[in-house]
């Protein structure tokens, strides 16, 4: 019987990046790529987030998925059993966007989507012959999917289940390498399907891992509706169009919907602008999220800080925003041009990049480019800034008072956050720009002052 290990990678560099984030959903690649492998194989997973790599192991086959900061360690891995006469095939976001660096660590490399093809090479593999590239040339049809293999869920991350009902996104927004890796755009799963997957997970605290599941706005309703009987918790992310739909926002709330993940990005205009974003309306946003939360949904926003229109006073105006809308929860990213997207390609040929070193490329504890309107210094200190300014207990209580949306457990969460980032802000070296250098005295002032 021929013995396949599967690997999400996760570089110790980026594990401890994410300590901060408490929350780290599962990822779905691997398990769902494990229900397509013949019945005459035997699969282990090994996901770095929960786990270690037995480098002992005897197996026929590594497949390794991995995200550009963790490509570095990928690549060593992939040494390693190489070493041992193993072979090695990559796929995923970082061997998309670099398909010929990548070759160089690696007996097969997957371009893209794997369906289908993934199947072609382990049949060709069992025969003794097999490609070095494979890479799609249409889109892989995503009818009669096999649901994932959920014995190799490993994370411990809080929900009962993790699952896909679109891939892809209608969007084409420069820094995102949701285009790239999905240049057919958005694709659906069969309604029918998607529900009886979401239905057989036991428990109730579900997560779809969709890029925006608000971007076919019809197929969604029709989605929550045939979900809305499981009577299960739901969280996923979606772009600003979710919150100006109220039919949408009803009948998700009443199908289960209990948080979305609005990618707001920034408040200037002019950096919607900037990326290919304007869609993003930054006059809107107050009245989107008051929107979501009348139908008890909280918001948790995705902010990014870094674009070239954004002064030092951004992180500062940002919270203060974040706090009048009272908005639930938020994730905070550094810019990171990442390779292959269009923002890549304007700051290289602008002499903007400054480091292809990938371990840095983790939006949290490095500046990869040169910022326009402030120093890199500045940019790194200020998201520091805006993280614990956004989870310390003044804000978290002005927030959640003006809207108490889920507050049995967003408050946790949040408290749970603030402990964390407390933590980084002990241990963390600040360079030369000091937090203090961004706040104003009222900075911190629960009552807006």
């Amino acid at each position: 019987m021929p013995r396949l290990l599967l690997i999400t990678a996760s570089s110790p560099e980026i594990r401890k990046v994410r300590k901060a984030r408490v929350l780290n959903f599962q990822q779905i690649t691997m398990p769902y790529l494990a229900s397509r492998v013949p019945q005459n194989w035997e699969v282990i997973h090994v996901d770095e987030e929960a786990e270690e790599i037995d480098w002992n192991i005897d197996v026929d086959v590594v497949g390794l998925t991995f995200h550009t900061p963790s490509a570095f360690h990928a690549y060593d891995i992939a040494t390693h059993f190489r070493s041992r006469g193993i072979c090695v095939v990559m796929g995923g976001p970082h061997v998309t966007l670099l398909p010929e660096e990548s070759s160089q660590y690696a007996d097969v490399i997957f371009i893209g989507e794997a369906e289908g093809l993934w199947e072609e090479f382990l049949k060709s593999f069992e025969a003794g012959s097999y490609l070095c590239v494979y890479q799609q040339t249409s889109a892989p049809s995503l009818e009669n999917i096999p649901e994932a293999r959920k014995e190799l869920f490993h994370r411990r991350d809080h929900t009962n289940g993790v699952l896909f009902a679109t891939r892809g996104c209608p969007n084409q927004c420069d820094f995102c390498t949701v285009p790239v890796m999905y240049r057919h755009k958005l694709r659906k799963r069969p309604v029918a399907e998607v529900a009886a997957e979401y239905a057989s997970f036991k428990g109730t605290v579900i997560i779809f891992w969709d890029d925006n599941i608000a971007g076919d706005m019809e197929y969604a309703k029709k989605l929550f509706r045939a979900i809305a009987p499981y009577r299960k918790w739901w969280s996923s992310q979606a772009s600003i169009h979710a919150g100006r739909d109220d039919e949408f926002l009803e009948v998700a709330a009443h199908s289960g919907c209990k948080q979305l993940f609005l990618g707001l990005e920034s408040i200037y205009q002019q950096s919607m602008a900037e990326v290919n974003k304007g869609f993003n309306r930054t006059e809107e946003y107050l009245q989107i999220i008051e929107r979501v939360h009348s139908h008890g949904i909280a918001v948790q926003a995705g902010i990014v800080f870094g674009f070239d229109h954004d002064t030092p006073e951004i992180f500062k105006d940002t919270i203060d925003f974040l706090e009048k809308a009272g908005v639930q929860n938020a994730t905070f990213n550094i810019l990171t041009p990442f390779p292959g997207t269009p923002l890549f390609r304007r700051m290289e040929a602008e002499g903007r990049i400054l480091t292809r070193d990938w371990r840095k490329y983790n939006s949290r504890d490095d500046v990869v480019y040169q910022p326009k309107r402030m120093s890199a210094a500045e940019l790194l200190a200020g998201f520091r800034y805006a993280n614990e300014r956004f989870y310390s207990l003044p804000s978290t209580a002005k927030r959640l008072s003006r809207s108490p949306v889920q507050l049995w457990w967003t408050l946790p969460l949040n408290l749970a956050y603030g402990y964390q980032w407390r933590k980084r802000a002990q241990a963390a070296p600040r360079g030369k720009v000091r937090l203090s250098s961004l706040s104003s005295p009222s900075a911190f002032d629960p009552c807006g002052r």
